[in-house]
């Protein structure tokens, strides 16, 4: 015969040591969690001994470490009436350097559709920056966009007493947004924007490779746009981008023309021909050294203004530091750097007219150091000083004999002068 289990109903664990939980209590908030120091000051203070297991399974059972749960709340959205934003620290690899990077998200909170950019660092810069690109990204915009307390955009206060720096309103005004900050240890409010953080981490850099800035932000729209937003979410029923389709008429429409975004900084050009901007110089033209000039910082760019006028544009350097960009035809070479280029104005003066001439300017220049400039220099005083006739007779003579002494040149010149030119 089969022998047949008996399975009784599960009862709660007691133990002789429930008594003791108010001392166990009152100690491990008093000893900040560290069990070996509640065993201890039970024993010295009410001369209690428990055993290190049974006082573990004490914190565990009444849930001393981790406090009880609560029950969650559930919040709903109308299409088109709440976006959230919010930034988060990524670790990645651009090139062959590893840094910390801040991925900034916007999410509409009734259709989940998304948009994140990277960026070095997050100012009020990037912020404007990024917000007009996620608004346009979404083509269009909600009226309220939920944010943490951060100190980029709210200025002094928090959670629903926050006032918002006045250059961040004024960007809202703009769009017909206002911002809203959510109350202090309540990232809860706005989970729209924190839960896909983890997702972006464990899917969008896993495995990825980035060139620089520029590629690392067109592959996280390139993500958005065949990833994140085109798998079906559960709660919705749909992909987000399905979803994004019917709240597009609700959004706000955006300005016919976007304001750019840019910061101005006055800087005066360097005596090297530079303005300093971020860490980093940009070349203007030289001749501006020493004069004050406008820096108009975008994100992809630089551009260099003199009272209306542009006078230098450069691709603005995102991961380099202290690093020189220097564009073709802004410095003039320095005259230690043109003395050894090209051929010298005396010698373009001298050849080209006799071959004679020529050969004996090219012996002169094998004879001196350099490129011959003093020796030469003086041959084209003689020939501008003399007759051409005298003076070229001379050079042949010179060069027949292999003289190559510019005195004794003079001194042929003059003899074969002397009886056609002067009466002596």
């Amino acid at each position: 015969m089969l022998a047949t289990a008996t399975i009784r109903p599960s009862v709660s664990k007691e133990s002789g040591y429930d008594q003791h939980i108010g001392q166990v209590r009152e100690l491990f908030r008093d000893c900040q969690g560290n069990v070996v120091r509640v065993q201890e000051e039970l024993a010295a203070r009410y001369n209690i001994t428990i055993p290190y297991q049974s006082l573990t399974w004490l914190i565990r059972k009444y849930q001393l470490r981790i406090p009880a749960q609560k029950r969650a709340g559930r919040y709903h959205f109308e299409p088109g009436a709440e976006m959230q934003h919010d930034t988060s620290p990524h670790k990645l690899k651009i090139g062959d350097r590893s840094l910390t990077a801040q991925c900034a998200g916007l999410s509409l909170a009734y259709s989940r559709q998304l948009f994140i950019q990277y960026y070095p660092r997050f100012t009020r810069f990037e912020c404007k920056t990024f917000l007009t690109e996620a608004m346009a990204y979404m083509q269009g915009a909600c009226s309220r966009c939920v944010i943490d307390n951060t100190c980029v955009i709210v200025s002094h206060g928090a959670g629903p007493d926050a006032s918002f720096a006045p250059e961040m309103e004024a960007f809202a005004q703009i769009y017909g947004v206002n911002f809203w900050a959510h109350r202090i240890n309540d990232p809860n409010r706005k989970a729209r924007i924190e839960r896909p953080f983890d997702y972006v981490e464990r899917n969008f850099l896993a495995g990825r490779t980035f060139i620089d800035w520029h590629d690392l932000n067109l592959q996280a729209r390139q993500w958005c746009d065949q990833v994140a937003n085109r798998k079906p979410k559960t709660s919705l029923g749909m992909s987000p981008m399905d979803a994004w389709l019917m709240e597009k008429p609700s959004l706000q429409p955006l300005p016919k023309v976007l304001p750019p975004v840019y910061l101005a900084e006055q800087r005066t050009v360097d005596i090297e021909g530079y303005v300093h901007l971020d860490t980093n110089r940009y070349s203007v033209p030289d001749t501006l050294i020493g004069k004050n000039v406008e820096v108009l910082k975008y994100w992809h760019r630089v551009v260099i203004y003199q009272g209306r006028t542009i006078v230098a544009e450069h691709d603005r350097e995102l991961l380099a530091r202290e690093k020189r960009i220097t564009k073709p035809g802004h410095h003039r070479p320095l005259n230690s750097k043109r003395a050894h280029q090209g051929i010298s104005t005396e010698e373009q003066t001298l050849t080209g007219q006799h071959q004679s001439l020529d050969r004996y300017v090219a012996a002169i220049k094998k004879q001196a150091r350099g490129r011959g400039l003093v020796k030469l220099r003086r041959l084209l005083d003689l020939k501008r000083t003399y007759p051409p006739g005298p003076f070229q007779k001379a050079v042949e003579e010179a060069l027949h004999y292999g003289l190559y002494d510019l005195a004794r040149l003079e001194k042929m010149i003059l003899k074969n002068t002397g009886g056609d030119f002067f009466e002596l």
